[in-house]
């Protein structure tokens, strides 16, 4: 049976926001193997019964069942849409299958609504308070349907009759404000009635003017919070009406009388206004709003990937520690809030610090938090029972200490809360090794603590930034564990939007930091382009495009990359490229004492980077059909060149004798032909100078086990990932670890703590070692040529004495899955590839096939490949 299993919009499912014509795509399922689209009809309309079409593509013979793009479909604003398809493979023709959409505001200059403000003091510029404002909406007459596009300066809760609207957190997120500030659209049909309606929000300061950055300044954008809303209804009689925020709405301070992002929330309840954002009649404490301006033309609507809560994480055990401290552990360590209910009388207070690990002897451990005092506290009015939570803060924790509780705290009365940005888990892998298992469990946990609207560097201290670097070499391995496409789409704009006139790339994204110089080292040495940092502008969109196949990124991300390669060629020296401040292998353990800059040089980083990215450049152009493709091309030649003529010498050793001199120069394919085995071999001998351990920082790291499966050395690779003492990726997991360290030795084998000033026990960036277990161990891999996994490659390469491997990975086109089972030399291989792609199925070191699963295999220089179409294939074979 032919079927569409699902349809995605813009890479989202029933997206509500959309403010250009998405593109279209479904997953096509059957029971047959080799099934092929060869027709498909699309049609849009504006009821669920199709009856009244505004978009019918008829019948088109076309194979494609991604990245289609509706030519003549003209949207209009605020307007749900209903969207089917079916297909027809030649064989049979499939059913209907059924979705929809919202749009957003689809014209310029459609935005009408101000920002209001209740903070009329200048009072409220040193502060962080919370605040409300409110205003009553009038409905006069039946409601056919009604949308409401709201948006903040600050976080904001957004009410209707005394409902929050949605189940958003921490919107409208964090974006470079003055010149990218995203709003949210609602479907609010069911909040409103007939007559008087109030409508209301929850402000707070958040990133928008809390104390953040590396130099922990306030009012970073702005010294007011403000609360936009555009509400648009629609009556049966055909009418509509656009109501907005304005001069007539009041304000209020809150219970919130504190709410910071790296110091958490304080809640008074006697401050409580009861019913604010439901009784018709103003409250007393209300006054005038204030109007704040803003420039709205750099307002743009969010479709998805909003903050939410995620995952529910009940309390494990409540326990005192040796010093008497009452402590909970919720035996995850993880980025979100706490849900707590208690039982007080007035004055009573909760108060709980949230933080990641203990100390040695097994008390609470603050220091690594730095200034970040990630505490919640709540304080009663009246006797009763309550259950809080903070709503405009978030603390990256495992434990929290309970310094104050009304009553005996037990573990019933804690409940966790993951927050993230939403979006679908894509990948996962199981094998033998549960050491290999907890890591993948790890590397997954490290993206979910820190893609919370950006990708962070961690989630716990007083940090929390858009670190490029981190963002880029973990991008490959994010993309298998979860539908990233839209998150990093929203952040990339940050990217080129913060980018300097020259195409310089800052540091953290969004650039908190600009135009400061002084009060933080680093920004006093160089604010901006960093070898590895910086090239995010141009390998997180190719990896995207990799990954889902999209040439949209390219096309919205194309003077991004440009400006970046441009800025380094600007600033090389005869294409050696260097620039101020440069991070290098960022805390490499092959650094000085007290050094976090790896022992690489500069100059080889700096370059292998430009001449990386430069090449990835000249392949996008290539792709966009770009008149300098050409111009690009050769420059990436120039830059190998010079790479090679100078990192080598004249008898093919590398200048610089490091790992990760010898791992960029292989797997960014900087090494001359001839010196390749040479290089492989310093590599080995690097490698066992120091007992099989690596030594490598941020840039190093990435690639290690890359550089030596694709070079012959697949058991050293699997060696490499396998070690369990000091320093390797097991090394953590084996010391309890839920999620990715920062340092190698976070936690030292003598239960010490590595320096408390830069010790987050939840950095995801480590966890790129994902990525090749997805790719050579899972053997789950994109083709270039075909990308988004239109035509696969399942190449497993067997080792590290597991007995199996089961990977899976959800493309655009459905799961491409894989498992692999080895019992002595014979290997059983199951694959499943979707319908409507092709795949290279490649069986590492066969030298017998026992079933080929009728397919046909060739021999190969190390393996056997057969080409097939979807289904399922079961392979047998013995290795050499």
């Amino acid at each position: 049976m032919l079927t569409i299993a699902r349809i995605q919009i813009d890479y989202q499912i029933n997206p509500v926001g959309i403010e250009k014509v998405p593109q279209f795509g479904w997953e096509i399922e059957s029971d047959r193997k080799n099934v092929f689209q060869k027709t498909y009809c699309l049609q849009i309309a504006k009821d669920a019964s199709f009856e009244n079409l505004v978009y019918n593509s008829n019948v088109v013979e076309s194979g494609e069942s991604a990245h289609i793009i509706p030519d003549g479909f003209e949207m209009e604003s605020l307007t749900k849409y209903y969207v089917r398809a079916k297909i027809s493979d030649g064989v049979e023709e499939s059913e209907f299958c059924d979705t929809w959409f919202v749009t957003a505001l689809v014209n310029e200059n459609e935005w009408k609504a101000p920002f209001v403000s209740a903070e009329n003091e200048d009072s409220y510029k040193e502060c962080s308070k919370g605040t409300y404002v409110r205003g009553l909406v009038r409905i006069e007459k039946p409601v056919k349907e009604a949308f409401a596009c709201t948006t903040a300066l600050g976080l904001y809760n957004f009410f209707l009759n005394g409902k929050k609207v949605g189940k958003d957190e921490m919107t409208p997120g964090w974006t470079s404000y003055r010149r990218h500030l995203l709003y949210q659209t609602y479907d609010v049909t069911e909040y409103l009635v007939q007559g008087e309606n109030v409508a209301g929000a929850m402000l707070a300061a958040g990133w928008y003017k809390g104390v953040m950055g590396l130099t922990k300044a306030r009012n970073n954008y702005g010294d007011q919070t403000g609360f936009a809303m555009q509400l648009l209804v629609r009556y049966e009689d055909g009418s509509e009406e656009i109501i907005c925020t304005d001069g007539g709405w009041k304000g209020a301070d809150s219970p919130i009388i504190f709410s910071e992002i790296y110091n958490g929330e304080t809640y008074d309840a006697l401050l409580e206004i009861p019913k604010w954002s439901e009784q018709i009649e103003t409250p007393k404490e209300f006054h005038d709003v204030v109007e704040v301006p803003f420039d709205c033309s750099v307002l743009r609507a969010q479709s998805g990937s909003r903050v939410t809560e995620m995952d529910e994480l009940p309390c494990k055990r409540v326990f005192q520690t040796p010093k008497g401290e009452t402590v909970l552990d919720f035996g995850q360590n993880m980025a979100g809030r706490i849900k707590v209910t208690a039982t007080g009388k007035p004055g009573d207070v909760i108060e709980l610090h949230c933080f990641e690990v203990l100390d040695s002897e097994g008390n609470v451990y603050l220091d690594n938090l730095r200034k970040a005092k990630a505490t919640m506290k709540y304080i009663f009015a009246e006797e009763k029972t309550v259950t809080w939570y903070p709503r405009f803060t978030y603390m990256g924790f495992q434990y929290a200490w309970v310094v104050t509780y009304p009553g005996k705290p037990e573990k019933e009365n804690f409940t966790a809360y993951t927050l993230h940005s939403e979006m679908e888990q894509t990948g996962q892998i199981t094998c033998s090794n549960p050491l290999l298992n907890q890591l993948h469990h790890n590397y997954l946990w490290g993206l979910k603590g820190n893609f919370l609207d950006v990708p962070t560097d961690c989630p716990q201290r007083d940090e929390r930034l858009g670190w490029t670097g981190d963002a880029q070499i973990f991008c490959r391995t994010a993309c298998y564990l979860m539908n990233t496409y839209t998150f990093y789409k929203k952040w990339l704009r940050d990217v080129e939007v913060d980018q300097t006139e020259e195409g310089g790339v800052p540091h953290v994204i969004p650039n908190i930091e600009e135009g400061r110089t002084d009060g933080n080292w680093l920004l006093s040495q160089g604010p901006h382009s960093a070898a590895a940092w910086a090239d995010v502008a141009v390998i997180n969109p190719w990896t995207m495009y990799l990954m889902y196949g999209d040439k949209e990124i390219l096309r919205k991300q194309y003077n991004s990359m440009k400006g970046w390669i441009d800025f380094m060629r600007a600033h090389s020296n005869d294409y050696i490229w260097n620039y101020k401040l440069q991070f290098g292998d960022w805390v490499a353990l092959d650094a000085e004492e007290g050094s976090y800059f790896g022992a690489t040089p500069n100059d080889l980083t700096c370059t292998a980077y430009y001449a990386y990215s430069t090449g990835l450049f000249a392949k996008i152009a290539k792709v966009l059909d770009k008149s300098e493709a050409g111009e690009y091309e050769e420059l990436y030649h120039k830059i190998v060149n010079k790479f090679q003529q100078t990192f080598f010498d004249k008898d093919g050793n590398m200048t610089a004798q490091t790992q990760t001199a010898h791992i960029v120069a292989l797997y960014f394919k900087l090494t001359p032909e001839e010196y390749i085995e040479k290089t492989v071999q310093g590599l080995k001998k690097l490698l066992d100078k120091e007992n099989g351990h690596l030594v490598t920082g941020f840039v190093g790291t990435p690639y290690f086990c890359h550089a030596l499966s694709q070079n012959g050395c697949v058991k050293k690779a699997y060696d490499l990932l396998l070690k369990e003492d000091f320093p390797s990726w097991l090394y953590q997991v084996k010391k309890g670890a839920t999620t990715i360290w920062e340092h190698w030795d976070g936690l030292k084998p003598d239960g010490s703590m590595w320096s408390a000033d830069m010790n987050s026990f939840n950095h995801y960036a480590y966890g790129a070692i994902g990525e090749w277990m997805y790719r050579v161990m899972a053997g789950l891999e994109v083709d270039e040529a075909a990308t988004g996994f239109k035509h696969a490659v399942f190449y497993p390469r067997i080792g590290g004495n597991l007995t199996y491997t089961e990977g899976r990975y959800h493309s655009i086109y459905g799961e491409e899955y894989i498992r692999w089972e080895v019992e002595q030399n014979e290997v059983k291989m199951k694959v499943k590839i979707p319908a409507n792609t092709t795949a290279s199925i490649r069986l590492d070191m066969a030298e017998e096939i026992v079933d080929d699963a009728g397919l046909d295999f060739e021999k190969k220089d190390g393996y056997m490949e057969a080409q097939s179409g979807s289904g399922e294939y079961i392979i047998c074979y013995r290795r050499a």
